[in-house]
């Protein structure tokens, strides 16, 4: 593939397109983003179509490309499960939230609940779990785009905190300059760019095996070394009683997690009125085909390269999507003259830096409108006073994730993945799907969910395997765990619904108690003042 062009020269030329058309892109769209509902809901501008591929590109990062990829290569059937989730988990995301979510003025989590309880004290505990949820997926997400740009580019190691700094500020000049119009614009390109990448590779991989997916998958067992035990589930956790269960909880996290990601639900709110149903599959089919892709390249990988060359190069695997391309396009100089590599290089990287600038701008967005929505003195922020305070919230973010992404450099980053993913799992379905269900969730309620559920989240995953005790955990040379499972999604979940069912129950019998101090409660028992949701 490589006799014209040169695969270095490739990358830089597609990466070098990419941010001046993604700039120009955001330039456009800020055009008439002086007021809030052009910042913070201008995907009203997109259609069905490109709303849908902008939810798309909005969900795809680099955990579902890169992890995924890895997963089906060394675990196999646990690898197809997980792929499987993730479409799983948009799909809930648009037969279930799209239409419901939609809300006119409505742009962060906070404001949903606000207008739905008709009680402002729950913002700041919703703005507080969108972060806690966000800036961990943030840092994972930009230390994996600074190393995708060490390694696209042939840089040395000691430039990775150079690469990492310029995507940071490539991030937050989409965020703070583009809104949400500008970084919809990114993620219908980063989806049309991955689809054809994902679809060309994994057409390559199936072209060795005749086409014939079972052979590919009697190739990929043969060659992970893993026997029968690739075709079965178990391979990722153990197959013990606590690996089971870890994959049981984990499957729970990947489908609720992702389906209730802020920055997900963000691009639902200004939906119109009839278009849910067209975006939903808009979403949802290019999702389905790039997952479907990662499996095929996945157990490719296993079959063209090996296990056991893929865990000498990443005990995990998340370097199987890059690696497969050697055998794909082998070339005498290395992957990166290789045109093959450059392709699969920049769609990765693209996936990246565009998912990110969609997490700041949830990010800002929530500590712009949950946080100060208002003056010291109670009066409203102006509408162009509001879009500043949003982009320097912008601005401080994207510091603050380069910051803690120059300390996470040659650690594991998985750990940070499960707890963003089971923090968003364990909080807000039991909240939002309380809400949309009408069955009286209350603001205390909404408290007790997330005060009381994001501390048990994080004792739990910090003295988890994820975290130490074993060679691929965060702490690799230390072990202090005792909790023996991978994801606590089977505690925690479940968890968070008890909370908001007994902070909500809790609330109604101070209602009643205080409306009737002789306790002669009404017919129907209920408080007068009871807010329906």
């Amino acid at each position: 593939m490589s006799d014209v062009f040169d695969g270095e020269a490739l990358a830089a030329v597609v990466f070098l397109a990419f941010v001046a058309v993604s700039l120009l892109l955001c330039g456009l769209a800020a055009a008439d983003e002086d007021d809030p509902e052009h910042f913070y809901a201008g995907g009203t501008a997109l259609g069905p179509v490109g709303g849908g591929l902008a939810v798309a590109g909005d969900y795809v990062s680099a955990a579902t490309l890169i992890s995924t990829t890895g997963a089906v290569a060394l675990n196999g059937t646990d690898g197809i499960l997980f792929a499987c989730a993730s479409v799983a988990s948009l799909a809930l995301v648009m037969v279930v939230l799209a239409r419901p979510l939609r809300h006119k003025g409505v742009y962060t989590l906070g404001d949903f609940l606000t207008a739905r309880l008709a009680d402002p004290s729950v913002r700041r505990a919703l703005g507080i779990a969108t972060l806690v949820v966000l800036v961990p997926l943030l840092v994972v997400q930009l230390t994996a785009a600074g190393q995708i740009m060490v390694s696209m580019f042939g840089l040395p190691e000691d430039l990775l905190g150079a690469c990492t700094v310029g995507c940071g500020a490539m991030m937050i000049c989409y965020s703070a300059l583009g809104g949400m119009r500008g970084t919809g614009y990114i993620q219908i390109l980063k989806t049309v760019i991955l689809v054809g990448v994902v679809v060309v590779v994994a057409v390559m991989v199936l072209s060795r095996f005749g086409f014939s997916p079972f052979s590919l998958f009697s190739a990929a067992r043969d060659g992970s070394g893993q026997g029968g035990a690739y075709a079965v589930p178990g391979l990722q956790f153990g197959d013990d009683l606590a690996g089971r269960l870890s994959l049981v909880g984990f499957l729970i996290t990947l489908v609720l997690g992702p389906a209730f990601m802020p920055h997900i639900t963000m691009r639902l709110h200004p939906m119109g009125p009839h278009s849910a149903r067209r975006t939903a599959g808009w979403a949802v089919g290019p999702v389905a085909v790039i997952c479907l892709c990662v499996v095929v390249i996945g157990l490719g990988a296993a079959a063209l390269v090996g296990g056991k060359a893929l865990r000498a190069s990443d005990p995990l695997g998340n370097s199987s999507l890059l690696v497969i391309t050697s055998a794909l396009d082998p070339q005498p100089g290395g992957p990166r003259h290789s045109m093959l590599f450059a392709m699969v290089a920049c769609a990765v990287f693209v996936t990246t830096l565009s998912t990110v600038a969609g997490i700041t701008l949830a990010s800002a967005s929530s500590l712009a409108r949950d946080f100060t929505e208002r003056r010291r003195d109670g009066s409203r922020r102006s509408a162009k006073h509001e879009v500043r305070f949003a982009r320097w919230a912008i601005a401080a973010v994207g510091v603050l994730a380069v910051m803690l992404s120059t300390q996470a450099y040659g650690r594991n980053p998985q750990a940070l993945m499960i707890f963003s993913f089971t923090a968003a799992a364990s909080v807000l379905p039991p909240v939002l799907l309380t809400a949309l269900s009408g069955r009286g969730i209350t603001a205390s309620g909404v408290r007790w969910a997330v005060y009381g559920t994001l501390p048990v989240v994080t004792v739990l995953l910090a003295f988890s395997p994820a975290t130490s005790g074993s060679p691929i955990a965060l702490l690799p040379d230390t072990d202090f765990h005792w909790f023996p499972m991978n994801s606590p999604a089977l505690i925690t979940v479940p968890l968070g619904f008890l909370l908001a069912r007994l902070g909500s129950r809790d609330q109604r019998k101070s209602a009643v108690a205080s409306s009737n101090p002789n306790g002669s409660g009404s017919a129907s028992g209920l408080p007068s003042g009871r807010v329906h949701s």
